[in-house]
């Protein structure tokens, strides 16, 4: 892997001891940082992440533009809850070199919570932010496999939209994630991962690792997005009582999500 084009995401959960970590990760090769903030309020934030971490968060913003100089923050939009944050957090990104990535809010993981009514499309993100700035661009990238959608405001401004809920992109997607304790996940909405821990403690060869790697990718039919679609307003994509509570990998912070 292409660690040029590696993301490490830093959420309520890490932020404490990213900030001493950033130098280290450059140093190993990292070459890019992704940040999770959902709103920049404290009070806001702490019912959303349960954690009083916004300022660490903002630690380790402040840490990660000053080692990498730029970075992405990742943005879930979720009706009636920051959906007025929407122009705060452009701001807030041009003055941290940050590029706001707003993602529909998902079926997922910890969003036990989640319903088809607090889901703000990327159509009323853009309606929003256009009244405000006015004329918005997509930008146009070609053979991109990036999940966001890309566009700049009228000063050059840029930030983007993942609309996987409303516009599922399942056909086209080639990321997969690794947690920390060594589960592979080949989609967001995943309920099963692939243990690489297990044969690396055991020490398997290369050669092993590569074909275990390969092998789980090519047999990939993962369509989460689309079958979360498939499901209307049926509750849940994952269901808490039968399977959050039993394993936290389900958890989207768990996966850099």
């Amino acid at each position: 892997m292409n660690t040029q084009e590696t993301d490490i995401v830093v959420n309520a959960a890490n932020a404490g001891n990213f900030v001493t970590l950033t130098n280290a990760l450059k140093a190993a090769g990292l070459g890019r940082i992704t940040v999770s903030l959902d709103t920049l309020h404290p009070e806001r934030f702490k019912t959303l992440t349960r954690f009083d971490q916004l300022d660490a968060v903002h630690a380790g913003i402040a840490s990660a533009r000053r080692v990498f100089g730029q970075l992405k923050i990742d943005t879930v939009v979720i009706r009636g809850v920051n959906d007025d944050e929407l122009i705060p957090l452009i701001e807030y990104g041009r003055s941290v070199n940050g590029e706001i990535r707003f993602i529909e809010y998902m079926d997922v993981g910890g969003a036990s919570r989640w319903s088809p009514d607090r889901v703000f499309p990327r159509r009323q993100i853009l309606d929003a932010l256009a009244s405000h700035y006015g004329p918005i661009v997509p930008i146009d990238e070609p053979g991109s496999s990036a999940p966001a959608e890309r566009y700049a405001l009228e000063d050059g401004t840029t930030f983007g939209i993942i609309a996987s809920t409303t516009e599922p992109f399942c056909k086209s997607c080639d990321r997969s994630r690794l947690t920390a304790d060594g589960m592979w996940y080949l989609c967001l909405y995943a309920t099963q991962g692939l243990d690489l821990r297990a044969p690396l403690r055991r020490g398997a060869s290369t050669e092993e690792l590569t074909a275990l790697v390969s092998g789980g990718w090519r047999a990939r039919a993962d369509r989460g997005a689309e079958d979360r679609v498939a499901l209307g307003d049926r509750r849940a994509f994952v269901p808490v009582q039968d399977l959050l509570r039993k394993d936290p990998h389900l958890e989207m912070h768990t996966r850099g999500g």
